[in-house]
């Protein structure tokens, strides 16, 4: 039997294939049930191979056909999508078979309205297993398990050497629409196993256009006999095939995308010649070509007219008045910060008043409608008009993250970042901003990339472009510094623990996002700009006294799952259990990229670190720098090139005191140097006054390496994971 389902368990990186729109739910008819699966399997099980290639033998699983069906066709006047995912694995252990025992797929079929145009979704999963000996056992989806937000689906009865044919049919039908944008797909050939035979099929019709590229010796895209009909309704058909694919290796630090066979496109639908004209994306010249590439020309002409300087300044003039700054660049930097405020952090309390349902005309006390800038464009256009009426020069630059591949291989719009170079006597470099975004500290996944810098003559006309480096950070500017100091109890039984942690640079970024909440900064901020908070603008007592007692709720529990949060961090940091928690955000370090964001911690710990012996006491020392990097067996050879996300560093400074009646052995242990172009790692150990101090300072050169350089890195990072294993001796005198 088949039912009408969503995405399996293990393959929820399916979903990106199949939901075309956050806000399109999916609808139902029983009688598609026996014409798909007709199609599908009576079509791809013919000629199929079950055996596997003596190679892989050894593998967990095989695919033994993966293959995607893309159908773009217009009926009537609507517009419809389809696509068909069907594969074919074969189990070969019981680790493989543990894991397609189950699939997960969300909850809610519906039919909705995409604008004023109705959207009918239809979703339908077939799953058989084929036995040994040849007998096809056609699972029963309909008996699921309902959870809260999904529903699974047991396999049962699964046995290693079964192969598993599963499908996955998208039907999407839009009603009368003239412009509609499809949702980019970036697709990742490769999978965990390896794949004997890999298909891609694509079908369009007239006035659907198609951007496609593929990467890195994926085969090129074909186009294929149309079929028959007429001139002006003939279908558009193209494929590519792909056979032996290796498997993902486990790498660490790996970009997929850059080195791995995949491809990426788009299709986007413009019913006539004027509304080509407004789609205002990437297309090529005719609905019957292919775009592959996406060169300087294009952007140019693409984003030529879409960045005039457009905002209502007044609340910028605002701020400005009365001001003086000693240089344009003091003044950008200070307008930044204020926009953070004004149009974001100065609306959260808000925004959190309304969703906890504390207050639903929380708004209303502003005295305005906010403005919320909703896409990196508009914030970009914004400052780009204060910048106009301070008659500050700026260029535009468009780039591409890392992960994405090179400039050169740019093709979907979805995969651009935006940026503002600011020419002042030192240029500023300005992103969109969150809740602690700082000037000159771009995205570190942009740092050292090449990117496209249009040229703005008179503070508003693109006249040119041209290709410009983006500046990177080094391993000093990104740190991340530990002091800790350790004191023993007088039995040895647990040892206290005060810590002061910083972080600079881009280090930083994901220690606020991870440990700072909103009451951490917003008061920071209204303090800062002289702007009230929400509770000052409440005028009425008895209104003001509900709003505190409920905000103070809110607050409350938001603390104690922030400490939780930090306690949590610690106990995974250094794999134990502490006691006696508590900290304090100390420096947000929010207003400037070399500010730190800095905070303390106090808290004890039992057991974990000490053990008795005879008399003495050993301390394992090492663990106090926290978890490092072991490389296993199965990583000391590498296939791929290596890229991580910034370069950085890291220190720890620690003294322990030693207990009256003891000496300290084993701290030769703690002296090493190994350094070399990729990294290093250095420590220290001394004695004095009865104190001891550790130090150490472990670095990551550079944010890419080439493999040729893996096995340097492994020098250090093998010292690093050594380290962690040493362990003091506290001796009795």
């Amino acid at each position: 039997m088949i039912s009408k389902i969503k995405l399996p368990k293990h393959l929820m990186f399916l979903m990106f294939f199949i939901l075309v729109a956050t806000n399109i739910t999916y609808g139902q008819k029983k009688k598609n049930k026996p014409t798909i699966s007709d199609k599908i399997w009576n079509t791809t099980t013919k000629n199929k191979i079950n055996t596997v290639p003596e190679k892989w033998k050894g593998e967990s699983a095989v695919y033994l056909s993966k293959s995607l069906n893309y159908t773009y066709n217009r009926p009537h006047n609507s517009i419809e999508y389809t696509k068909i995912v069907n594969h074919r694995v074969k189990l070969l252990d019981q680790a493989a078979v543990s894991e397609f025992s189950e699939f997960k797929y969300p909850k809610d079929n519906s039919y909705v309205a995409y604008g004023t145009s109705k959207v009918t979704k239809t979703i339908t999963i077939g799953v058989k297993i084929i036995k040994p000996d040849g007998k096809e056992v056609i699972v029963d989806t309909d008996e699921s398990i309902e959870g809260e937000d999904y529903n699974k689906i047991a396999i049962p009865n699964l046995k290693k050497g079964d192969i598993i044919d599963y499908f996955f049919h998208t039907n999407v039908i839009l009603g009368e629409n003239d412009l509609y944008h499809y949702e980019p797909v970036e697709i990742l050939i490769p999978d965990d196993y390896p794949i004997l035979d890999y298909k891609f099929v694509l079908n369009t019709e007239k006035d659907f256009f198609i951007t496609f590229g593929t990467y890195n010796n994926a085969p090129s895209l074909e186009k294929t006999t149309p079929e028959a009909g007429k001139k002006r309704d003939k279908k558009r058909r193209y494929i590519f095939n792909l056979k032996d694919v290796e498997k993902i290796d486990s790498n660490r630090w790996f970009f997929p995308y850059v080195e791995l066979p995949a491809y990426k496109f788009q299709v986007n639908f413009a019913r006539t010649g004027k509304y080509e004209k407004r789609a205002y994306a990437f297309i090529p010249e005719e609905s019957g070509m292919i775009k592959d590439k996406i060169i300087k020309e294009d952007i140019f002409n693409f984003y030529e007219d879409k960045f005039r300087p457009v905002g209502k300044l007044s609340e910028v003039k605002k701020f400005l008045k009365d001001k003086t700054f000693t240089s344009n660049e003091e003044k950008v930097k200070a307008v930044f910060y204020y926009i953070r405020h004004a149009y974001f952090t100065n609306y959260i309390e808000a925004i959190l008043a309304y969703q906890s349902k504390i207050m639903m005309n929380s708004f209303a006390y502003y005295g305005k409608n906010p403005i919320f800038f909703q896409e990196d464009q508009e914030f970009i256009k914004f400052f780009a008009a204060f910048l106009k009426d301070e008659k500050i020069d700026y260029d535009i630059l468009i780039g591409t993250k890392r992960y994405n591949g090179t400039l050169e291989e740019l093709l979907l719009e979805s995969n651009i970042d935006f940026l503002l170079k600011v020419n002042t006597e030192t240029p500023v470099l300005v992103q969109s901003f969150n809740h602690f975004s700082n000037v000159n500290l771009i995205d570190p996944l942009l740092e050292n990339t090449n990117a496209y810098a249009l040229k703005v003559t008179d503070r508003k006309y693109i006249e040119n472009i041209e290709t410009v480096k983006l500046p990177s950070t080094t391993d000093k500017e990104n740190n991340s510094t530990n002091k800790l100091n350790i004191n023993f109890t007088n039995d040895f039984s647990s040892i206290n623990v005060k810590k002061q942690s910083y972080y600079k640079g881009q280090s930083k970024i994901n220690e606020q996002k991870n440990r700072l909440n909103f009451y951490d900064y917003i008061y920071e901020d209204y303090k800062k700009f002289k702007t009230k908070p929400l509770i000052d603008r409440i005028k009425r007592k008895k209104e003001k006294a509900k709003f505190k007692k409920e905000f103070d709720a809110v607050i409350s529990k938001s603390k104690d799952d922030q400490k939780e949060n930090f306690e949590n961090i610690i106990n995974s940091e250094y794999d134990i259990k502490v006691k006696n928690y508590n900290y304090k955000i100390n420096e947000t370090g929010r207003f400037d990229k070399n500010e730190a964001f800095i905070f303390s911690e106090e808290f004890s710990i039992d057991n974990d670190l000490i053990k008795k012996a005879g008399k003495n006491y050993l301390l394992e020392a090492g663990k106090l720098i926290g978890g490092q990097v072991e490389i296993k067996d199965n990583e000391r050879a590498r296939k791929n090139n290596i890229y991580m996300t910034y370069a950085r560093s890291f220190d720890n400074n620690i003294t322990i005191s030693i207990p009256d009646g003891y000496t300290a052995q084993g701290l030769e242990k703690f002296n090493i140097n190994i350094e070399n172009e990729t990294g290093g790692f250095n420590s220290k150990a001394v004695v004095k006054d009865n104190m001891i101090t550790i130090t150490t300072h472990k670095y990551y050169s550079n944010n890419y390496e080439p493999k040729e350089n893996w096995s340097k890195m492994i020098d250090f990072l093998d010292a690093v994971y050594q380290f962690t294993q040493e362990k003091i001796l506290f001796k009795k005198l």
